[in-house]
């Protein structure tokens, strides 16, 4: 018999809640308008506010969050991420524990999609899993043989943080010509209004790349360029069987897929050529609060946990 877990998708924009079954079913969701900006006591009321509703409807077993980074896993704390201004130091995990009576678990979201795509998604059946969100900003989770692998310091995955070019422009918090500040949705805009004064999102200069525009076109070939060599470092590094890609900027996947597989081949040990599987995520916005309620699966330990 399947039991019931919950998934809380804690974003700058969206607050995601789910009652998920043991096998990935979505029972009910739950989305509201995060308002991050109103504090992490406002957000945190309104994610108990509902939570106590879906609790009433089932017998919940635990609750697993996934949330921005950077944050502490194993003591449950939110740290200071960017796009929640105000959660420094928050003890998430604690709070909801007190408040629910439930085992709650917190993760990175990057670590929770990887865990729902290779579960029952694009990755469903591969003994090695390596899962990239490309986005706002760019990162990783890499799941081997069901389980995520967090790593010593529970910074495993963090691929956003790699140099792919030492001369590359700097980034308030990542290293200098780091992957994410070159490949990212937010590295796209940026180049779009520099070189070209484009307004709006990452998906304008695709779009004018695939109707042919010649400078929208150079950008796209510059970011996928250096997103191939961030691919092809974690091929030469872990070798997983497959690299599943997800995130806003994977919504152009028609147009950039193939020409990001040919990079990726020039990166690569010949012997590696064409047997890289590379996919686009298959659950969408649906892999977050899924994967958030398999976090409570993976035998996490730490204070603020039960």
């Amino acid at each position: 018999m399947d039991k019931y877990l919950l998934g809380i998708d804690l974003g700058g924009t969206n607050l995601r809640m789910a009652v998920v079954t043991s096998e990935g079913n979505l029972i009910e969701e739950v989305k509201v308008k995060t308002e991050s900006d109103k504090g992490p006591k406002h957000v945190i009321h309104n994610m108990i506010t509902i939570c106590e509703g879906l609790l009433q409807k089932r017998n919940i077993e635990a609750i697993g969050i996934g949330a921005p980074g950077p944050l502490d896993s194993k003591q449950g704390i939110i740290l200071n991420p960017p796009n929640l201004p105000g959660w420094d130091e928050v003890p998430l995990t604690l709070i909801l524990k007190e408040a629910l009576g439930k085992k709650v678990v917190l993760d990175n979201d990057a670590n929770a999609a990887a865990l729902a795509e290779a579960a029952f998604g694009a990755g469903k059946g591969k003994e090695s899993v390596f899962y990239m969100t490309i986005s706002t900003g760019i990162g990783g989770g890499y799941i081997y043989r069901n389980q995520l692998i967090q790593g010593a310091n529970f910074c495993a995955g963090e691929v956003g943080n790699m140099v792919v070019n030492p001369d590359g422009p700097p980034h308030p918090i990542l290293n200098v010509g780091s992957l994410e500040s070159l490949a990212s949705g937010t590295a796209v805009h940026r180049l779009g209004k520099e070189k070209v004064g484009m307004a709006g999102d990452a998906g304008v200069v695709f779009t004018l790349a695939m109707n042919g525009q010649q400078e929208a076109e150079e950008i796209v070939d510059t970011v996928l360029t250096y997103l191939a060599k961030g691919i092809s470092n974690i091929v030469h590094t872990i070798d997983p069987h497959i690299i599943v890609l997800g995130g806003g900027v994977m919504q152009s996947n028609e147009y950039i897929m193939p020409l990001l597989l040919e990079k990726v081949n020039d990166y690569l040990y010949p012997q590696l050529r064409n047997k890289v599987q590379i996919e686009c995520a298959s659950l969408g916005t649906k892999a977050g609060v899924i994967g958030a309620a398999l976090l409570t699966q993976q035998g996490y330990s730490g204070k603020g946990r039960g």
